[in-house]
């Protein structure tokens, strides 16, 4: 396990990891800010084949401005990524560990707002996954 995020492979098809976590983002009060198709990136300015590899940028308004109240330049370290790429036959989702992104920081109020943020992102990471059968 990466020390700044949380990571798995899962045997979804790339599609259905971005859909869940979508969907799992959105529950957790979320939105995709930006989506960063790098793959297209790098054919479109270096020419250069490259696996699916995808890098949403999530914001919670409610956290942001939280963030952004107790660190007024806290925007250059926003917003929170998710990642999603393709390794081999499997997929792999990265999810950032924000109490890590900010621990360059001394702000108290910034930790505690930084803890909740990621316990929402760790419950965005846990909820995708392979539907069981039973």
């Amino acid at each position: 396990m990466i020390e700044y995020g949380f990571s798995k492979e899962l045997s979804l098809s790339f599609d259905e990891v971005v859909t869940q976590a979508t969907d799992a983002l959105k529950r957790e009060g979320f939105a995709v800010l930006t989506s960063i198709d790098v793959q297209q990136k790098f054919k479109e300015k270096l020419n250069i084949d490259f696996p699916r590899y995808l890098i949403l940028g999530t914001c919670n308004p409610k956290f942001a401005h939280e963030a952004i109240l107790a660190e007024e330049n806290i925007g250059l370290m926003l917003p929170c990524n998710i990642l999603v790429h393709e390794k081999g036959d499997k997929t792999v989702l990265a999810v950032m560990k924000p109490t890590v992104a900010m621990k360059m920081i001394s702000n108290p109020q910034l930790e505690k707002v930084a803890q909740t943020v990621e316990t929402k992102l760790k419950s965005v990471f846990d909820s995708v996954q392979a539907a069981t059968k039973g």
